[in-house]
This record gives C-alpha cells, structure tokens and sequence, in this order.
C-alpha cells in the first residue's frame, strides 16, 4: 500500500467492511475504539489479514439461461406477472400446479441440489466459532460470539452441480420467451 490519501470510494468500502467486521468480532471493535480516542491499539499493529475483496458481479448468462428454461418449461415468468387478483383460488391452485411440475424439472434436469444441513427442521444446532455465515444465518437474538446454540427452522439449500445447456453465439439470452405470432 502506499502513503497516498484512499479515495472517497476506497474510503466507504473500508468503513462498510470495517462495520460488519466490528458487529462480528468483539476484538476488532475494541482496536477500532481505542484508535477512536486517539490511541494507538498494539493488536491492530500485526500483520493485516488479507484485503476483503468487493463484491463480484454475476454474471447474467447462467441466470438469464436458467430463467429461460423456467419459462420455457414451467411458464414461470407467464405465472409471476399474471395479475391474478381476480382468479379463484382453484384457478390459482391449477395453474400452480403446472408451474410447479414444469419449474421442478427444470431444477431436477440441470441442477443437483442439497441441503445445506442434514439435520431435521426443528432440531436443536450449535454454530460454532468460525462458522459459515453464508450458508447458516442466526436469526432472532443474536447477543455475544459462538458457539450459538438454536432451532434449526430451515435447512436451506445449496447448488452441489450444475449442468445448463451450451447456447450458440448469436443467441440473446436476454429474450426468455419469444413473442409467438400465428400466421
């Protein structure tokens, strides 16, 4: 790193990284207090753990592709932007139940997905120190460091393989569903 002064960005990345970082870790918050006041905080003199990397963009085309076989296969998009305030709860439940079959086998074609627990819902779970948080969220009140000792309401789900189809270099995935016109 050099001796020039970080940019307004650079700045605001460094402040939102340290903020979730001080609710996180106790100690880190103390070393952040002290140099606050105008201390100097010996724990923040060691070595600097390697530099949280900004967010990286998705990229569209597995999405817009995965999207696009829903729609072809489930109507999914055709589904969600029906307005149907007027539909009966049977008309609903039909046209759900088409989407669901559709959309499930899509997921069953392309994806192979797992639980991210293997406990039963409703079991008692300990997270402990150093836990993943992206793939187990405590919810409710959250107070002190792991181990967290709680009831596991979802188990979530996690992408173990993935297999999308190959597309051609002129199509555009951006269209999910062609306009149909009859001629």
């Amino acid at each position: 790193m050099g001796s020039a002064t970080p940019s307004f960005f650079r700045r605001a990345f460094i402040a939102f990284t340290s903020f979730k970082r001080i609710l996180k870790d106790p100690r880190f918050a103390r070393s952040v207090e002290a140099l606050a006041e105008g201390g100097t905080d010996h724990a923040l003199a060691r070595p600097a753990a390697p530099a949280a990397r900004p967010p990286a963009s998705a990229a569209p085309d597995s999405a817009l592709l995965l999207l696009g076989l829903l729609q072809k296969e489930g109507r999914l998009v055709d589904f969600l932007k029906e307005d149907i305030k007027g539909a009966s709860d049977q008309e609903i439940g039909a046209a759900a139940r088409i989407v669901h079959q559709g959309c499930r086998d899509v997921l069953n074609a392309h994806l192979k997905i797992a639980p991210v627990r293997e406990e039963p819902e409703g079991s008692r779970v300990t997270l402990a120190p150093g836990f993943d948080a992206s793939a187990n969220r405590p919810t409710g009140n959250v107070l002190g460091e792991p181990p967290f000792q709680g009831t596991l309401v979802h188990r979530g789900w996690r992408v173990v393989e993935m297999d999308l189809p190959k597309t051609t270099g002129g199509h555009d995935l951006r269209i999910l569903a062609a306009a149909e016109v009859e001629l």
